[in-house]
């Protein structure tokens, strides 16, 4: 398959990336200025661009929009992240596209579906929206962009079989505030809050402080459960103790008393999934 991209900085990359694992022959137009990642983070840039065809254009001339037209006269799915209004002025709106190329799909990457695409957003402020921003701490990594990513790989894959059954191209949209909600929906749930399992009620699924760090423990299920309770020296393994505070007590106790190498050949010794993270 052949995938053409004019999306720039992260979602659209990142999806080029496991498109041209998948086996897609992969093009990138950008603007003569380049993309913006290129000047931020090259090393980043060099490593997702491994591979992918690289074209600059000046899609505000005629010229330049030419050009691109003959590209994707033998382009299977075009993959974007303007604004609509923005491809609207390029000329590349899905009406006139797909009356230009019946046969070209296009995965549209924005930032949120209906009349809020035209609002301005980033991973930020659509993690912001739905919950997972904490404190003034920013999250560790882009998991709207990349959860966006995965989302728009898949749309291609939706595409490409709808053309096969077809043969006419279709249109669909990612929202990267619809990639944030999705991560999002374990908190939704109550899973990660305070009083779920997951988000630190569960004695056995915790971060725990250690002699020389800190130490992972993800000791949910009953088996693994009972392990850790054994090890810290307290009945317990079944659901309702995992909640009690003498269990946590316990397992703090054990934990605080070992060191970050002992308690990863801990975990390897009793089957029980901890990692440790060393202090630096």
């Amino acid at each position: 398959m052949r995938i053409l991209s004019l999306a720039l900085n992260v979602p659209g990359p990142m999806a080029l990336l496991r498109l041209r694992a998948m086996g897609a022959r992969c093009t990138k137009v950008e603007p003569p200025a380049g993309d913006p990642m290129q000047h931020y983070n090259p090393k980043a840039y060099a490593e997702i661009h491994h591979g992918v065809k690289v074209m600059q254009l000046d899609l505000r001339t005629e010229a330049a929009q030419k050009a691109l037209d003959r590209q994707l006269a033998r382009t299977d799915v075009l993959l974007t992240s303007f604004r609509p209004s923005g491809l609207a002025k390029l000329g590349l709106g899905w009406k006139a596209l797909h009356k230009r190329h019946p046969a070209l799909s296009q995965v549209a990457i924005v930032g949120a579906h209906g009349a809020r695409a035209e609002e301005p957003g980033h991973d930020l402020t659509y993690m912001a929206e739905n919950d997972l921003v904490s404190g003034l701490d920013l999250p560790p990594t882009l998991y709207a962009d990349m959860g966006g990513s995965l989302m728009a790989s898949e749309a291609v894959l939706q595409a490409v079989l709808q053309w096969q059954r077809s043969g006419k191209g279709a249109y669909l949209e990612v929202a990267l505030a619809s990639a944030s909600a999705y991560l999002g929906l374990p908190r939704q749930w109550g899973m990660t809050l305070p009083t779920g399992a997951v988000g630190g009620a569960h004695a056995g699924y915790r971060i725990y402080p250690c002699k020389d760090g800190r130490v992972a423990v993800a000791a949910l299920e009953p088996h693994f459960a009972a392990a850790l309770c054994e090890v810290a020296g307290v009945e317990g393994g079944r659901r309702a103790d995992m909640f009690a505070p003498a269990t946590h007590a316990a397992v703090a106790r054990c934990f605080a008393s070992r060191s970050c190498a002992e308690l990863d050949a801990l975990g390897q010794a009793r089957d029980i999934p901890i990692h440790s993270l060393k202090d630096r």
